[in-house]
Formats: structure tokens, sequence, C-alpha cells
């Protein structure tokens, strides 16, 4: 599975279930199938949440950055394996999170995740965000597809 491919906005809409306000992956730069992916989240003054959190001091939450990543380790599950295809993406567990610089509003997210195992329906990935070059977040993420 060597085949490289970048997704636009659209191409995401058909391959997630997720939409706005809760579809946190504006564009997919590369999908190298079986492997990992690279997409872009902008974070725009405009997001609801941070009306809430926290008006005079905005700051993305941790779980929506989470949930980025999981958005595009969907992906590239959804993309490099035949079986997923027709079934939703679904959390199974997150592991050692950390995030290690506040994301606010006019940051572009570089979402970056790489496939560690595929065995059985479920998929485990290292995924990262980096902002300006510094990583924002990093995780373990484990999801099936039903």
């Amino acid at each position: 599975m060597s085949e490289t491919l970048s997704l636009d906005y659209q191409a995401i809409l058909e391959i997630l279930p997720h939409r706005y306000p809760f579809l946190l992956v504006d564009k997919v730069l590369s999908v190298e199938l079986g492997k990992k992916a690279v997409g872009i989240k902008h974070v725009s003054f405009g997001e609801p949440y941070f009306s809430g959190h926290f008006p005079n001091d905005p700051v993305m939450p941790g779980v929506l950055q989470i949930e980025s990543l999981a958005q595009l380790a969907c992906i590239l599950i959804l993309k490099s394996f035949p079986e997923t295809q027709g079934k939703r993406p679904a959390f199974l567990g997150i592991d050692k999170a950390r995030f290690r610089k506040g994301v606010r509003p006019g940051d572009t997210l570089q979402l970056e995740v790489e496939l560690l195992s595929w065995r059985r329906g479920m998929g485990t990935c290292q995924c990262r965000i980096l902002v300006d070059g510094a990583v924002a977040c990093d995780a373990e993420i484990m999801a099936t597809l039903i």
C-alpha cells in the first residue's frame, strides 16, 4: 500500500459522518495508505466553544484537539482498509495524552497520525498536533469501526 493521496473538504465530508460544528479536519495534505496521514485544522475566532472556554483567554479544549486527531486517524483507516467501507468510527481509548502548548484562535494545527497497528477491526495510532512547528498535543488513540 504505497499510494499517497490528499483530500479536500468535500472529500472529507464523503468519508466521515461528522458535520459542522464537530468536523475538526479542514484538509488532508497526505495519506500514505496503511501508514500515516497529515491534515490541517484552522482554528477560527468564530469557533463556538471559545465563547465559554474561556471568554477572556480563549483556548481550544484538549478534548477537541484529541477529537481532531481521532478524525484524521479514522480517515487513514477508512481509506487504507477495504473491509471498513460503510462503517462508522468509534473511540476505544486514549493513552499518553499530553497538552504541551495552548491552542488559540488564529492557530493552524498540523495534525499527524501514524498507524501503529490494525488487528481484528481495531486500530492504534500515534498522534500529534504541531502549531508553528512546536508540539501542542500528542497521544496514542485507539479506534474501531462499527
